[in-house]
């Protein structure tokens, strides 16, 4: 991504979405700065982001929507990505 804005550090959350509500999905690790960007973010500048969303063997088989942002430190948007998943058992 390019950012748009600067910021000392980052945090991703991630979401499942479901019937259009947004259900808080954990990650292990949702420091950005930890996940591939060198931190500060410097507006201008590209970044490459890394992480993974681990699929334990006792969720449910499902289709949904995973939404997966990326704040700063002000809760502003540094990007924001949905993509259509499906778990299977």
């Amino acid at each position: 991504f390019s950012a748009e804005i600067e910021s000392q550090g980052s945090k991703a959350r991630v979401y499942g979405e479901m019937l259009h509500v947004d259900i808080p999905f954990p990650i292990p690790e949702p420091d950005g700065c930890k996940s591939g960007i060198q931190c500060p973010i410097q507006k201008g500048h590209s970044y490459s982001y890394l992480n993974k969303l681990p699929v334990k063997s006792e969720y449910p088989s499902i289709k949904l929507i995973v939404k997966w942002e990326l704040v700063d430190d002000q809760d502003q948007m540094l990007f924001c990505w949905k993509i259509p998943v499906q778990i299977t058992s």
